[in-house]
């Protein structure tokens, strides 16, 4: 079952009020892979470039969808929360930017899956990855857990 990502990140918006004001207007999600497209002016720093803490922000919550829709289209609604995250500022975000992390395939979903089913909750290590001009501006390296409700 694919999500409406529509719906979702109207719905996400009203939990995470701070997402309205970054110009995020759309989530690009195959099943394993999701892209944040996201303008710079919202989210520009007094130097022109992309501010740190928008990157920061948008990156886990990028993290936070994907476990989160991994979880969902498999049938299990969960509480997902970032454990542990470390940010890598690689080069100056001057443009647009997308945000990306993805999963190698849909086994690790599964396996995502059946660890929350069968132990009530799991851990997912992401690499989440802001892109900008075709290069790697900021990395997230981050766990998120996964518990079933």
């Amino acid at each position: 079952m694919q999500t409406n990502t529509a719906d979702f990140l109207s719905w996400l918006k009203t939990q995470i009020p701070l997402l309205e004001h970054l110009g995020i207007d759309r989530l690009d999600w195959n099943g394993t892979a999701l892209e944040v497209p996201t303008p710079l002016a919202p989210n520009v720093n007094d130097k022109g470039t992309g501010f740190g803490g928008s990157q920061a922000a948008i990156s886990t919550v990028a993290g936070w969808c994907l476990t989160t829709l991994c979880l969902k289209e498999r049938g299990l609604e969960c509480d997902v929360v970032i454990a542990d995250s470390h940010l890598q500022y690689l080069k100056p975000v001057t443009a647009d930017f997308v945000t990306r992390v993805s999963l190698a395939d849909t086994a690790d979903a599964d396996a995502l899956a059946a660890r929350v089913s069968e132990r009530g909750r799991a851990k997912l290590e992401l690499v989440v990855e802001v892109v900008c001009n075709d290069q790697v501006c900021m990395r997230l390296q981050g766990v998120y857990v996964a518990i079933r409700r």
